[in-house]
């Protein structure tokens, strides 16, 4: 028996009157394959796990996506991933989606890869280069010693967070602004985001 999510099926409801065919075939087309699937919502979109995450997809104010997440292990490179987030590049219409034997295909192997436990090796991130330090930003850590304290105590990602927020500020009422409200905060020890942090 089919397992539906409601929350999926608020989702397709919400979506653009191009996008409701595309969601409700894709959504049919993986559960008539993969029978043991399960549908859940990560990210706010609609998402299929099958002994682990599956495949996933999305509708947007232009075009839909559906993707596998080890996409790269079940698509042919075929340049369309390239366009969108899922494997399918941009969809509008049911006519780009793949044959339902190929899709078919896809699922079997996306299902196969999962029962064997295959990881996807993530890619390697190039680190960050540093943003250089606001001369202003620089200038009133220099002036206030406990803020500089509570600065150099963060770790280095809390200190980029600052030093970015700072720096890409486009006017100087806003870096100026946020200047004073980071001084303020480094002054009692907070990290740029401690609102976000449980307690």
């Amino acid at each position: 028996m089919v397992k539906k999510d409601p929350r999926v099926d608020a989702y397709i409801a919400k979506a653009a009157a191009f996008a409701k065919p595309l969601l409700t075939e894709l959504r049919a087309r993986v559960h008539a394959n993969c029978p043991g699937v399960v549908e859940t919502i990560k990210w706010g979109m609609p998402a299929f796990e099958y002994l682990g995450p599956f495949a996933g997809m999305a509708a947007f104010k232009k075009h839909a996506v559906f993707g596998f997440w080890k996409h790269d292990l079940i698509v042919e490179d075929d340049g369309k991933a390239k366009e969108a987030m899922g494997s399918f590049g941009c969809l509008s219409e049911l006519e780009q989606l793949p044959t339902k034997a190929q899709f078919a295909k896809y699922v079997k192997t996306a299902m196969t890869l999962n029962e064997n436990g295959v990881k996807v090796e993530r890619k390697k991130t190039r680190p960050k280069t540093p943003m250089a330090m606001h001369p202003e930003f620089k200038a009133g850590l220099a002036k206030n010693k406990k803020a500089k304290a509570g600065f150099e105590a963060l770790a280095p990602g809390q200190q980029r967070e600052y030093v970015e927020w700072i720096g890409e500020a486009k006017q100087d009422a806003t870096r100026t602004r946020r200047l004073e409200q980071a001084l303020e905060w480094l002054n009692e020890g907070k990290s740029r985001h401690w609102k976000y942090k449980k307690c």
